[in-house]
């Protein structure tokens, strides 16, 4: 029935043009809270079947909500507690296909069922997450992870 269509590709191929699109947009900002605004209005665009997309921002040794869309959220997140906390204090990317199954999962919006957790890193040093969930099971794939690291790594440059 639907030969012939390479849905990965053609989702790597949306990620690049999202990515360009943020380059874009982002291109002579330097302000952090405009720029992490802009980029989850972005996402929440960009994104079908997700009910929060925003960022935790490192604040001393904690994390710290930042600019989202979405439903009001937990606002502060130890590292290695949860999702975004776990993926803060590993510095590495999180797809968790149900999170009711993940160990410790922080709860802030009951709907969420899956999530994408994407570390920023700028010159070694973790400044915060990119958080996205869904009420979805199994919503995000290593395709968007490898899209979202991506984007994160234009991100960074305009921070």
């Amino acid at each position: 029935m639907f030969q012939g269509i390479d849905y990965a590709n053609d989702l790597n191929v949306k990620y690049q043009q999202l990515t360009s699109q943020l380059d874009a947009l982002l291109t002579g900002e330097k302000n952090i809270y405009a720029n992490l605004s802009n980029t989850s209005a972005l996402l929440n665009q960009f994104f079908d079947r997700v009910n929060w997309v925003g960022f935790y921002l490192m604040d001393e040794s904690e994390l710290v909500l930042g600019p989202f869309q979405g439903l009001p959220a937990c606002i502060r997140i130890p590292l290695g507690k949860g999702v975004c906390g776990t993926a803060a204090e590993t510095k590495k990317s999180i797809i968790v296909p149900d999170v009711n199954a993940f160990p410790g999962h922080i709860a802030c919006d009951a709907a969420s069922q899956s999530e994408i957790v994407i570390p920023i890193i700028k010159d070694g040093v973790l400044l915060g997450i990119l958080d996205i969930d869904s009420p979805e099971l199994n919503r995000f794939t290593e395709a968007d992870q490898a899209g979202l690291e991506q984007l994160v790594e234009v991100l960074v440059k305009h921070l």
